[in-house]
């Protein structure tokens, strides 16, 4: 053990090694990070500006098609001209939308667009009046109007303005672009200088590591002794909890059958008496309306609802055809019970075998666990459930069988849905039985368990639930019989 100093001493002088490779790391994602952040956002700021661009030409263009469009219904009085000028007169007033959104509260370019936009529409409004003269039939006045000089004032200015904006847009993209090479290369050079970084640490982790592995592999001989004591002290302990675990799952079945008889007792007397009330009160009532005649029906179903569901809650607390039918009839109930709920077929074949009250509740719920495995995880539309005789390592046994057709799993990964599985293995094994799981991806699941049979003469102890062999169906029975023996007519 002269070695563990040794080691402890060697860990605490590489311990600076792990925060060096997480700020290492951290340094180069937030340099990764905060160049991805700024190229992005500068090639954001570049496609606007190339669309700003196209619709400074937009409205340049759009006035020029206008015109022309105008033009040709001046010259030839054809009514085809007038669709290219209506286009063009539209798409000249989108792009100054656009621009004049684009443009809010930017103190250099608002002004420039605001001569463009007015001069526009200044353009526009001359082409429109024009058109309206012609339209009139004063052809003197709107060919005055042509003639003057004023629309090629007007589309000088827009031209001169939308050049401006070209010129600051082409600046800007400039400054953009530039931003974009300084981002690239300063996270070049950061990552370059946190790689020699890396690789300097690396080599000397390598070099730790090596000496590491020298100290560990003497102290792992010195832990060989340590360790076979503590396998003697895991066995001893094993036994312990595997014991206290028998101990609990047996005190878990109490404590449902417990629960059980009180539902049966205490909930059946409520909705027992809350259903002779409403009998009662049907008949204190006289002739119902309908109102009243539909809320009694209403309260007679709710309580027959909560008969069922109080019958489902004890049956899967105590399966009380266990206590009564035995294990055989109790599996075929509960298959049967299982592929109407759940519309799958459930092929049974199933014989009486001498099996103590714990073996059978053993049993019972290991196919209860493995038809819920089969609804909920494995899609499955075919299961097969059987139990006979058959003898395992030359002692008589009874064997349990359960197939079906579903997804299947690897037995030999481990996740949360396998604890339902570890319970079925536990429950058998600590009956003196065996557990087999064959299993693999989109070829089903059958679990096979093999428990003992009792011995000839031997006490099975009865069914670890023959303490309480009431059928909770006497429940609705006994509501039945109080509703009719009351007065009046029952209800619904």
């Amino acid at each position: 053990m002269k070695t563990v100093p040794l080691i402890i001493q060697r860990v605490r002088r590489s311990a600076w090694l792990l925060p060096l490779a997480v700020l290492a790391a951290v340094v180069l994602f937030g340099i990764n990070e905060a160049a991805y952040e700024r190229s992005t956002a500068s090639l954001t700021h570049l496609g606007e500006r190339g669309q700003a661009r196209t619709q400074i030409q937009l409205v340049w263009r759009g006035l020029i098609d206008a015109e022309t469009g105008q033009r040709g219904y001046l010259l030839t009085g054809r009514s085809e001209y007038l669709e290219p000028y209506r286009r063009s007169v539209g798409a000249v007033q989108d792009a100054l939308g656009w621009l004049d959104r684009y443009y809010a509260g930017d103190a250099e370019a608002a002004p420039v667009l605001a001569q463009v936009d007015e001069q526009s529409r200044s353009k526009l409004s001359e082409l429109t009046t024009t058109l309206e003269l012609f339209d009139q039939g004063r052809h003197d006045t709107w060919r005055e109007l042509v003639l003057t000089d004023i629309g090629r004032e007007k589309m000088e200015v827009v031209r001169s303005a939308s050049q401006r904006l070209l010129e600051i847009e082409t600046q800007r993209v400039d400054r953009e672009r530039d931003e974009i090479y300084a981002t690239v290369r300063g996270g070049r050079i950061g990552i370059n200088t946190m790689t020699v970084l890396s690789l300097l640490a690396l080599a000397f982790f390598l070099r730790q590591t090596i000496s590491f592995d020298r100290a560990q592999r003497e102290h792992a001989r010195a832990l060989q002794d340590e360790r076979d004591r503590l396998e003697i002290e895991v066995a001893r302990r094993t036994a312990d909890l595997t014991e206290l675990a028998r101990h609990l799952q047996t005190a878990r079945e109490d404590e449902r059958s417990h629960l059980a008889r009180e539902l049966h007792d205490e909930l059946g007397a409520l909705l027992t008496a809350a259903k002779l009330d409403a009998a009662r009160l049907k008949r204190l009532i006289g002739p119902p309306t309908p109102d009243i005649e539909a809320r009694l029906k209403n309260l007679n179903d709710s309580i027959n609802r909560g008969i069922e569901l109080k019958r489902r809650i004890i049956e899967d607390l105590r399966p009380s055809s266990l206590s009564n039918l035995g294990l055989a009839a109790a599996l075929d109930i509960l298959a049967r019970e299982f592929a109407a709920r759940c519309g799958v077929r459930v092929h049974t074949e199933l014989e009486t075998l001498p099996l103590s009250g714990s073996a059978q509740i053993t049993l019972y719920r290991l196919v209860q666990e493995a038809l819920t495995n089969a609804s909920r995880h494995a899609a499955a539309q075919q299961l097969s459930v059987r139990l006979q005789a058959q003898g395992l390592d030359g002692r008589d046994g009874a064997r349990l069988l359960v197939q079906d057709d579903g997804q299947g799993f690897d037995p030999a990964l481990r996740s949360g849905t396998t604890h339902g599985l570890m319970g079925m293995r536990y429950r058998v094994e600590s009956e003196g039985g065996e557990l087999r799981i064959r299993s693999a991806p989109g070829a089903g699941t059958t679990i096979e368990a093999w428990l003992p049979l009792l011995e000839d003469g031997a006490d099975g102890g009865g069914s670890v639930l023959a303490d309480d062999r009431g059928d909770d169906r006497g429940d609705d029975r006994e509501s039945a019989d109080l509703v009719r023996a009351a007065p009046g007519p029952a209800v619904g």
